[in-house]
């Protein structure tokens, strides 16, 4: 049963805090959601774009954008999707062609794709306190987790694909893994609510983040990424002066005054989506007048017809590329600018003060 709602309730829908100065206007924020909305299809999948893949990653980012407009009954069917298509080993594939479940065009199964519905279902719950949604949703982020674990390294970092034919992976990728950390967060929030403990989820996160924390010769070396910079950041593995420190080494690398964040260094290239994971990380460590920054920024990539953004943008040559409006692009926005404009739901599952942390290894103890 869905609980009630009561004026100035955070689940009250409303789009104030999806304003936000040289950002957003009402309008601009209607506008978005609006793109979003329109692309995805009537089964609830939300591909980048009609005629692109979608990815389960990216479909959970853009229906998490819709929850923080009110559009609850878009976003649970976007969940209901993955509940619906979910494999028997509680995976997914890594890309439908335009959503399409019965159209596989990659069928690898990447943990950190997988493990993501369980930010976007206590999200949800959050924003609408649906009990109802949270007990359909168990199973699938219970399974959803347990293939994740399944490819948990002794080291604590997660292996990053499991390919069609069964083989793991046992590589690990430092963003991959610190948005991992995030999922596992929040499916233990979900089994908290559920008064359901799982201790193994627990050591198993208190395992990764000290991966994370300390030990980044478990990682392929991605050094050159700009999500490998700030991602242990967003993921919740580092924070307080720990996470500062790192945003401000790799400040000088990666942000293009006024322009945004680069995808990869030395390539002249902002992206959309790193510059608004870049603002919802600084929002996170405090570091609000910075995030706005990041985000008036990009408003270069705004597709003034539909709302929607551009991926990005290679500033030596004045081009916009490639020339894809992604709904996750948008999503990872609306995301940011929800949590600088203080949308409780969205504000817990990315502040990270109010999920568990589960238990830390007995290992390399802090100085």
């Amino acid at each position: 049963m869905t609980t009630s709602r009561s004026a100035g309730d955070p689940r009250t829908p409303s789009s104030e805090h999806l304003v936000l100065t040289g950002v957003l206007t009402p309008e601009e924020a209607a506008q978005t959601v609006a793109g979003i909305l329109a692309v995805q299809r009537e089964d609830g999948a939300i591909p980048w774009f009609r005629g692109h893949h979608l990815d389960p990653w990216d479909h959970v980012e853009a229906a998490m954008a819709l929850d923080t407009a009110g559009e609850h009954e878009a976003a649970e069917r976007a969940y209901l999707w993955l509940a619906r298509h979910q494999l028997d080993d509680g995976s997914w594939y890594a890309a439908y062609a335009d959503g399409d479940p019965d159209d596989v065009t990659d069928r690898g199964r990447e943990t950190n794709f997988v493990a993501y519905i369980a930010v976007g279902v206590w999200h949800h719950y959050l924003a609408t306190g649906d009990d109802t949604f949270l007990d359909r949703m168990w199973p699938t982020v219970c399974a959803a987790v347990e293939f994740v674990l399944r490819l948990q390294q002794p080291g604590g970092q997660i292996g990053w694909r499991r390919d069609d034919d069964g083989t793991p992976a046992s590589d690990a990728l430092l963003t991959g893994s610190s948005s991992v950390h995030h999922a596992l967060r929040c499916a233990l929030a979900i089994a908290e609510q559920r008064e359901e403990p799982q201790p193994d989820w627990e050591l198993a996160v208190g395992a990764l983040r000290h991966a994370i924390r300390r030990h980044p010769e478990r990682f392929l070396d991605k050094d050159r990424y700009s999500m490998d910079w700030y991602y242990p950041v967003l993921g919740g593995a580092l924070t307080g002066a720990e996470a500062r420190e790192r945003i401000d080494e790799g400040w000088e690398r990666f942000v293009v005054p006024g322009l945004g964040v680069r995808c990869v260094v030395p390539n002249p290239w902002v992206t959309g989506g790193e510059s608004a994971e870049l603002a919802l990380a600084l929002w996170a460590t405090g570091e609000s007048d910075r995030a706005l920054e990041v985000l008036q920024s990009i408003q270069h990539l705004r597709d003034p017809e539909s709302g929607l953004y551009w991926t990005g943008y290679v500033f030596d040559d004045d081009a916009i590329w490639p020339r894809e409006l992604t709904t996750w692009t948008a999503g990872s926005l609306l995301l940011a600018v929800a949590a600088l404009g203080g949308h409780e739901p969205t504000c817990a599952v990315f502040g990270g003060e109010q999920l568990p942390k589960g238990m830390d290894p007995d290992c390399c103890p802090d100085a």
